[in-house]
């Protein structure tokens, strides 16, 4: 029975290490917004797709990895992920293709006419995962995450105290066996 404690014992730390590790990488997520509400890091962005978009390549919930662009990196043709900010300053995020660029201006303009200030590019998709964009943006909505991180390492906090007043009242030998029952 002592080999059945310990296989016990390493699955359930496997476990809590797994997800200690997943909750610690959802908060980086989550630090590292920008003002728009994407996660940036230097220059690469990770685009939530939570609306439809004007493009056939992108479905809702799909996860986009976008690398920024300079205006001098920028050419004829290329498709870019824009934000765009209505009256009330919600930010909704655009694509289009580069149909005249403003080097002097900082300004690029699509096709259909938009122009848009370099602040607001985001950039040029580089890879997509589709639908992970779906299951990433329910942890990293508030609720979301206390429910998926908060509340479970609370529950496992609770659980390491419960155990530890459990070895000192009963010892080190008789701990596991009164905490497991």
């Amino acid at each position: 029975m002592k080999i059945v404690k310990i296989i016990k014992k390493i699955i359930a730390r496997t476990l809590m290490i797994v997800f200690f590790v997943f909750a610690i990488i959802m908060a980086v997520l989550i630090l590292n917004r920008n003002d728009y509400g994407v996660t940036q890091f230097d220059d690469t962005s990770l685009l939530l797709i939570k609306e439809e978009i004007s493009s056939e390549n992108y479905q809702k919930g799909d996860l986009v990895i976008v690398e920024g662009k300079r205006i001098n990196n920028v050419n004829l043709g290329d498709e870019l992920f824009v934000y765009q900010l209505d009256d009330s300053g919600v930010v909704r995020i655009d694509l289009g293709v580069v149909g005249q660029i403003h080097s002097d201006d900082d300004i690029v303009t699509f096709e259909n006419g938009s122009a848009y200030d370099m602040d607001l590019v985001v950039g040029k998709p580089s890879k997509t995962y589709n639908k992970l964009g779906m299951y990433l943006s329910i942890i990293l909505a508030p609720w979301g995450f206390l429910f998926v991180v908060v509340v479970p390492s609370f529950l496992i906090f609770l659980y390491q105290i419960y155990a530890l007043i459990v070895e000192i009242k009963y010892g080190s030998d008789n701990a596991t066996d009164k905490a497991t029952n």
